[in-house]
């Protein structure tokens, strides 16, 4: 098991600094004599702590990939040791500034030692903890993927096309090949904007097939958000489930409307569709949009963390579905080919 390069991301420096942060405020607390004897103790304790802290996090953030590579006992080794060289360091910055006469170097290097062992126990718990989450959305992605309706509709319109236009029946069956190729091939941990984009259009291929002037497609597709990165098979299903719940059950059919625009240092992605209308309703409802959401937005955050966010609801007669993402490129493992 190796540990995540979380330890690269602000959001995880800030956790891990606040976390040190509150855990000497409650050592201070048994030895100040008084509130203001307590915060002068903590202030001067964070003279050696945040330093200490922010050298380990640099040494852990420099070495992940090599720590990757080792056995489980030795990341261990290697955080201890770096703990208590980050703890001689911050022991050193104190008495250097003054701070205390005698700096409490056996202290320092048993508090960093141990803090070097549980972080990396930390960061190990949680990546234990993401790999059923990560296989149990992949088992449902593939799911909504290959659906056996899907399938036989896909294969029923190649046949009916093969007479009248075979050109188009090949094009139809090349993109079923495709979707099924990426479904089935072992996923990195990342997909570009731009690979989710193209099996999105791959299967709105096919279904415009089957619909025709029925399913009205948009594309809004900014060239900038084009490297991105998604969790792999995240787009497609999305973008299956607005044709389901927002084209197919309309008998004048629906618009869907697909949108990417990089914005600053982060990438918007948004499926639209319009609902079919209900004839007694004041105004058109949703219906069956239980695409688990919560699966799309715990793939995205154990992906970039609190960096993504998704929302979903309505937008006056439209199901809008908008992702928000980092636009640089994660250090993560594209997608292979098999």
């Amino acid at each position: 098991m190796a540990p995540q390069s979380d330890f690269c991301r602000p959001e995880m420096v800030i956790r891990t600094v606040l976390a040190t942060e509150v855990l000497t405020a409650l050592a201070v607390a048994f030895v100040a004599q008084s509130p203001t004897d307590g915060l002068m103790h903590f202030a001067t304790a964070t003279g050696g702590v945040l330093p200490a802290t922010l050298l380990w996090l640099i040494a852990a953030c420099a070495l992940r990939r090599r720590l990757a590579r080792w056995s489980l006992s030795s990341q261990y080794l290697a955080g201890a040791v770096a703990g208590v060289l980050a703890g001689l360091y911050g022991c050193a910055v104190l008495q250097g500034i003054g701070a205390v006469t005698q700096a409490p170097w056996f202290a320092g290097a048993w508090a960093g030692g141990l803090f070097g062992v549980t972080a990396l126990g930390v960061m190990n718990l949680r990546t234990a903890a993401q790999m059923p989450a990560a296989t149990t959305a992949r088992l449902t992605e593939l799911q909504q993927r290959i659906r056996p309706h899907f399938l036989f509709n896909t294969l029923n319109s190649a046949i009916a096309l093969v007479r009248d236009d075979p050109a188009r029946a090949e094009a139809m069956l090349e993109d079923l090949a495709e979707l099924f190729r990426q479904a089935l091939a072992e996923p990195g941990e990342s997909a570009s904007v731009a690979e989710e984009i193209d099996l999105a259009q791959r299967y709105l291929a096919i279904e415009q097939v089957r619909f025709g002037p029925r399913l009205r497609i948009a594309w809004q597709l900014d060239a900038a958000a084009a490297d991105a990165r998604l969790p792999p098979l995240l787009l497609q299903p999305l973008v299956e489930n607005a044709v389901r719940h927002g084209v197919e059950p309309s008998p004048e059919g629906g618009e869907l409307r697909i949108r990417t625009e990089r914005r600053g240092a982060h990438v918007v992605i948004e499926v639209v569709n319009t609902l079919p209308p209900l004839r007694w309703a004041e105004a058109p409802l949703p219906r069956g949009h239980g695409i688990a959401l919560d699966n799309v937005r715990s793939r995205l955050r154990l992906l970039h963390d609190m960096q993504a966010s998704l929302s979903a609801g309505l937008d006056r007669d439209c199901w809008r579905v908008r992702i928000d993402i980092p636009a640089h490129a994660t250090d993560t493992t594209k997608r292979t080919q098999p």
